[in-house]
């Protein structure tokens, strides 16, 4: 009988690592290098020179130019309540998904993407960021209908700190 069951357990386990997987976090380390040659082959192809967010780990970029730091020193904590104005693009057409024009929303950092989180706390009150942020850090796998915004996107942020409360 202990025959019985091992073989129907290898035959149950076999024909379950033959089923194919949808899961879309499978992918995560490929998907991550071609996000990472995206933003490098952009700023490249546009002459830009960006840093990284935090010492070349999550691969998200930033220029912050001279003159446009802004003023401050702010702590910026999970809490903390950020109004801003933005353009948002896909980094590969450039189309734009969100734009604030004269309306300037605030958020609390901990309810934002990933990236955001990074990138925001780098300004001061006043300044301006273009943020490059590979999909893992904004919504990966996972299309955002309403914004027209394809599954594992690159996107590219122009942002405006206006104001920061703790």
């Amino acid at each position: 009988m202990n025959r019985t069951l091992l073989a129907l357990f290898v035959i149950v386990i076999g024909f379950g690592a033959c089923k194919k997987t949808t899961d879309p976090l499978i992918h995560y380390d490929e998907q991550k290098a071609i996000d990472d040659k995206l933003i490098q082959d952009y700023l490249k192809a546009n002459n830009l020179t960006a840093k990284r967010t935090d010492n070349d780990t999550s691969g998200v970029y930033y220029i912050i130019k001279p003159g446009e730091e802004g003023v401050g020193n702010d702590l910026f904590t999970s809490s903390t309540q950020v109004t801003v104005g933005y353009t948002g693009r896909i980094l590969t057409s450039q189309t734009v998904i969100a734009q604030t024009n004269e309306f300037h929303p605030s958020y609390r950092l901990s309810d934002v993407i990933r990236g955001w989180q990074l990138g925001i706390p780098l300004m001061k009150k006043n300044g301006k960021i273009r943020l490059f942020i590979p999909s893992r850090y904004a919504y990966g796998p996972y299309p955002q209908d309403s914004l027209h915004l394809p599954a594992n996107s690159v996107l590219d942020f122009d942002i405006q700190l206006y104001n920061v409360i703790n």
